[in-house]
């Protein structure tokens, strides 16, 4: 083969080689870079390949060589990613909900290129997480792109809003869109959230994204900046529970002092915490959207935690516990 067959893509191939085939604890020596380079039909001497390490280097990357015994070993060292942090990414990606199964492994296989191959086998180890309910919106990555493209250009938009049927089927909240204001994207419990203000309602709302269809910018311009300037987006997501919307409320709950950490974990370190009459035990007062998503939470604490105010939303919860213990009776 003649030495300037594909002289032009040596330095790209030389670059790849190192990525795919070297991290930190496997280098390869100039012999072997010259088979890996002769398997794309290219030919090298040292000399050259010396030169386009040096180029390599003056481009930004991180080749290194190191002696060892006769030979040098040659290895990329630092990389766009750390493999720390594609683990991360990794985990993020086959967590996350609103992500389909099919695309969280083209996600997760292009992130497997960044690495060495070696590195990519950790990769595929911290793929455990099987069996995840995952959306099965394909388009959502669209209506993502969609959304964003609203806000930057100050647009409403409309679109159907979708939920389960009994028959295992998605279909139309309603006959007619939904028109709003879109504002911000927050993910919250694993699912991704439109936060966005209803100027028919006049007031902010939130809506699952994979449960959105039929996206469609409009030509009005945004309303409700005003609202959304006051709200404070960690609040609003720690008030609703599973982004579950309900009243406005300041609920006072008692808690035994163990179950701190609990309530810390949900409302923040801002929650007021004061002692109660009972040694061991201590009260705090949260703001909460009303919902049956608190309830059920503040139920799955048992008795460690208790409602103690306001006397409406205390008689709420004992007409709930009365209504499911009769369900049960026999």
């Amino acid at each position: 083969m003649p030495k300037g067959a594909n002289q032009k893509l040596k330095l790209y191939y030389l670059y790849h080689i190192l990525l795919e085939k070297t991290d930190d604890q496997h280098a390869l020596t100039m012999p072997e870079i010259q088979e890996h380079l002769a398997l794309h039909g290219i030919t090298a001497d040292r000399k050259s390949l010396y030169d386009d390490m040096d180029a390599l280097r003056m481009l930004g990357f991180d080749v290194i060589g190191e002696k060892d015994g006769r030979n040098f070993n040659y290895h990329l060292g630092s990389k766009a990613f750390e493999i720390a942090e594609l683990k991360l990414l990794v985990d993020a990606i086959q967590a996350s909900k609103f992500i389909t199964q099919k695309k969280s492994n083209e996600l997760i296989k292009k992130l497997t290129g960044l690495v060495s191959d070696y590195e990519a086998i950790q990769l595929k180890r911290q793929v455990v997480v099987q069996g995840r309910i995952k959306t099965m919106n394909e388009s959502i990555y669209y209506i993502v792109d969609e959304i964003h493209t609203a806000i930057s250009n100050n647009n409403k938009i409309s679109f159907d809003y979708y939920q389960w049927n009994l028959n295992k089927e998605m279909v139309p909240r309603r006959d007619k869109k939904y028109v709003v204001s879109p504002w911000a994207l927050t993910w919250d419990n694993e699912n991704y959230y439109l936060i966005a203000f209803d100027s028919e309602s006049d007031k902010i709302k939130h809506y699952r994204v994979d449960k959105m269809r039929g996206i469609e910018l409009l030509e009005e311009r945004r309303e409700g900046r005003s609202h959304f300037d006051r709200l404070d987006m960690a609040a609003y997501t720690k008030m609703n529970f599973g982004m579950f919307g309900g009243e406005d409320v300041k609920v006072k709950l008692r808690f035994r002092n163990d179950y701190v950490g609990v309530l810390i974990d949900r409302f923040g370190k801002d929650i007021t915490i004061r002692p109660s009459e009972d040694e061991g035990w201590s009260e705090a007062n949260v703001d909460v959207a009303m919902s049956d998503q608190f309830l059920g939470w503040i139920f799955s604490l048992g008795s460690n935690v208790s409602i103690i105010g306001p006397q409406e939303v205390v008689e709420r919860f004992s007409k709930d516990l009365k209504d499911i213990a009769s369900l049960y009776e026999t």
